[in-house]
């Protein structure tokens, strides 16, 4: 099933935040990972991956930093503690939404 565009939008940052919650990532593994966690329902294309890394870590949710491997230089992530703060809030806000969502359309 395709899903809408619209849908991801408001829940993307929060979907990064999250594979980087247990290990920190550089921009292809972190898409590799979106998608494989989510059975390839969520796709993200690198054109949309970074300018939400760069805000991510303007907040003060991200650190970056940088690992030079035998051919290049890989730029890792890493969440910080108010990262992990706000990705607490917004599984929570999710939770709630996602099981208002539910209750409207009859799934629960």
């Amino acid at each position: 099933m395709k899903m809408d565009k619209q849908l991801l939008k408001g829940s993307t940052a929060t979907l990064v935040l999250s594979v980087l919650e247990n290990e920190d990532l550089y921009g292809y593994k972190i898409v590799k990972e979106i998608e494989l966690k989510s059975e390839n329902v969520f796709t993200l294309k690198e054109g949309t991956l970074y300018p939400i890394l760069h805000a991510l870590e303007e907040a003060g949710y991200l650190d970056s930093y940088w690992v030079d491997m035998e051919t290049k230089k890989r730029k890792y992530y890493h969440i910080t503690r108010k990262g992990k703060a706000q990705l607490k809030e917004k599984k929570e806000e999710f939770k709630v939404y996602t099981t208002a969502v539910n209750k409207v359309l009859g799934f629960a």
